[in-house]
Order: structure tokens, then sequence, then C-alpha cells
């Protein structure tokens, strides 16, 4: 039996590849799960007729009814397994069609075995969640609106992750810390992980530039009240380290004045509940 999962989980693997269909079947069933296959959507709708599943793995692309196709008909359902889109096509277009059809994940394959085993482990241990709401779904002008949570904040990462991922490997890896930090931020301190509260998230593409806006549901802060961050010690990058142990905060700190490395502007709304950073692509 799968490690950390107290039964053996169903799981229906989608696609149209009989290669694909064998290997990711062989290497669940190793694992300890009950698999089963369908070589298309229209035949995955008939067995989710017949069998409810735990876990789906969805390919887009197939004959007769396509994985988006899939993801239309499931939001209708009243009963519907937790979906991971598991697919070649891995354009901004199809990511966030599928994010907008309520995927619970959106994964590029090939995916090597361990790799596999450790994502459908996560997916089944995952609670409930508030989907990521798609407001645009234009590639050059994403808007999102994201639950407080950190399981949706893990995965909006990945989402945005594959938006950015023809840039080159520093800028892109400049963006993503950034991202992460004040999405972070926004969630836990701005929507007190609270479930029913979201996180606005704008992505706006251009020629020569990327920018990002994070509106969190808070009341902002004061920079200046910031004593605990190493923001607020220019002179002395480690001098917020004691403050942060006398208040009991866990280790860090540097999340802000890393961010302003990173990026070209970081600019902040008066409450400082909202956000802007831009990096200049050439």
């Amino acid at each position: 039996m799968a490690s950390g999962v107290t039964k053996a989980a169903s799981i229906l693997v989608v696609d149209d590849d009989r290669t694909t269909r064998h290997v990711v079947r062989s290497i669940l069933a190793k694992g300890g799960f009950d698999v089963r296959v369908a070589k298309n959507g229209a035949e995955a709708i008939d067995r989710l007729r017949t069998k409810r599943y735990d876990l789906m793995l969805l390919d887009v692309w197939m004959p007769k009814m396509d994985g988006l196709g899939v993801l239309d008909r499931l939001k209708r359902a009243k009963r519907k397994p937790k979906v991971v889109v598991l697919t070649s096509d891995d354009t901004p277009g199809t990511l966030l069609r599928a994010i907008r059809e309520q995927a619970h994940q959106f994964v590029h394959k090939p995916i090597e075995p361990g790799a596999l085993l450790s994502l459908v482990q996560a997916a089944l241990k995952a609670g409930p969640e508030q989907p990521i709401e798609v407001v645009s779904a234009r590639p050059n002008w994403v808007e999102l609106r994201v639950p407080c949570t950190l399981g949706a904040a893990d995965r909006l990462q990945d989402v945005m992750a594959h938006l950015d991922a023809d840039l080159p490997v520093e800028v892109r890896e400049s963006v993503e810390y950034a991202f992460h930090e004040l999405l972070m931020n926004a969630v836990e301190w701005g929507g007190k992980l609270d479930p029913n509260r979201v996180v606005r998230i704008s992505y706006l593409r251009a020629k020569r530039m990327l920018l990002y806006r994070i509106a969190d549901p808070g009341p902002g802060f004061a920079m200046e009240g910031l004593d605990h961050a190493a923001i607020s010690h220019p002179d002395d990058p480690i001098g917020h380290v004691s403050i942060r142990a006398g208040k009991g905060l866990r280790a860090g700190g540097f999340g802000i004045l890393m961010v302003r490395a990173k990026v070209d502007e970081l600019i902040y709304n008066e409450r400082q509940n909202e956000v802007v950073f831009i990096k200049y692509l050439d």
C-alpha cells in the first residue's frame, strides 16, 4: 500500500498513447494504487459513470474528447475525482484553460517514476481547496483570484513558472524568487491563511518588461513598523535577527530586501496591501 495513504486509492489514467498508459499504470500499481486506464476522454467519462475514482491523471490532446472537454463535463458532476493534468503541452493558453476548468494541478510529462508517485501521494493527501479563479487568460495579460492557503500558493507558483519558462535562466529565477516571497507575504500576513479570502494576482508581459501586481485582502502595514525585517536596518543587515528572536518569530526577515535586489522596480500602494514589481527584459 502506498506510503502515507490509508487505503488503496483508485486512480484513472487517461491518455491516448498506449505506452504512456502502460508505464504509468505499472508505476502506480507497484506503488499500491488501484489503477484503471482510458484511451480518450469519452472512454474516461464512461468509466466515471460506473466507478468512483479518487484521482484522475488526464492528458490534454486526445481523439473523441480531449482533456479540456473532460474537465468541462466534470464541473457539472456531483461526484468527481481530483484531476492532475499530465501533458507534454505546457503552452500558457493550455495551462490557463486547464486551471480555469478547475484542474487541481498541471504537470509536464514525461515525469520520472519517483516524482510521479510523490505527485500522486501529495494530490491525494491535499484536502479540498477553493479553486483558483481565472479572470483573464490571455498569455500577455493574466488575472487570477487565489484562495489564501498554502496549497493554493504552491499550485500557483507552478502555474506562473510555466508562463515564464522562455525567459533566460537568471531572469526567470529572479522573478520566481520575488513572486514567491511577495505571494507568501500576501497569503500568510494579508490573508491570514483564510481559505475564504483571496489574493488578486495580475501578470502583464510586454516586449521589454514583465510586471506582477499582488493585492492581498489585509489592512496593509507600515514599512517603518517592520523592525523585525532586514529592510528596516539598511546599515546592519542582521540587526533584525535579535528582534525576531525576542518576538518569537521564525528565522528570516530578508524577503523584501532580497526582492528589491532581484527586480528592477518594487512599488507599494499607500496602504501597502498591494505591490507591483517590474523586471525589464532588455
